[in-house]
């Protein structure tokens, strides 16, 4: 664990991915200071245990937040399918079983709705920021249909079977440009930014 000292403008994002923190950093206000789990020498994985994105969100932020003081925020994502019920739900990344894998996932998905006319489906990101005693909730959906099969191969996830309402085309052949002004996660992360630029000082 490394040694920290905590200002009011640090800011930890629960996670390992850095991708995930790079992506914010462009969007943020400049005098707020960014970390990542592994910037402060956590490497512990917190056990994802909610039954809601909500749920899971809260639980890394309040780990995080208990543990260091520090104010924090996390994420957390996944498909909800209406003819399934909602599933993957919070079991998106992991829906097929060990070892976990996109691929598998997509092909467990398809088989599953094979028989399915009801292709409807949402992405929902919930975001869970601990701002000194407040607790804020952001969230973002985006709705569109499950396609029979892949379409193009940016992305991750499910994107390359994921239709958003209103295009032509999946998520997979969306330039991340593009995606992310309409996407779940795009959305929910400019509402987190916009309380960061106007309460975070």
């Amino acid at each position: 664990m490394k040694n920290i000292t905590i200002t009011k403008l640090d800011l930890i994002f629960a996670t390992h991915n850095q991708n995930k923190v790079n992506e914010i950093k462009n969007y943020i206000p400049k005098n707020i200071n960014l970390m990542s789990l592994d910037d402060i020498g956590y490497k512990d994985k917190i056990k994802e245990t909610g039954k809601s994105f909500y749920e899971n969100a809260l639980i890394k932020a309040r780990h995080i937040n208990n543990k260091f003081g520090i104010n924090c925020f996390s994420d957390d994502s996944g498909l909800e399918v209406d003819c399934l019920n909602g599933e993957p739900g919070v079991f998106s990344a992991r829906y097929a079983g060990k070892p976990y894998d996109s691929e598998k996932n997509i092909d467990f998905l398809l088989n599953k709705m094979k028989n399915s006319k009801n292709r409807n489906a949402n992405f929902k990101t919930c975001i869970v920021l601990i701002h000194g005693n407040d607790v804020k909730f952001f969230e973002g959906k985006v709705e569109g249909k499950i396609l029979n099969k892949r379409k193009g191969t940016k992305g991750f996830g499910y994107d390359s079977i994921f239709m958003p309402k209103g295009f032509k085309n999946s998520f997979g052949e969306l330039s991340m440009t593009k995606k992310n002004k309409i996407s779940h996660r795009g959305i929910a992360l400019k509402n987190l930014i916009n309380y960061l630029t106007h309460n975070f000082h």
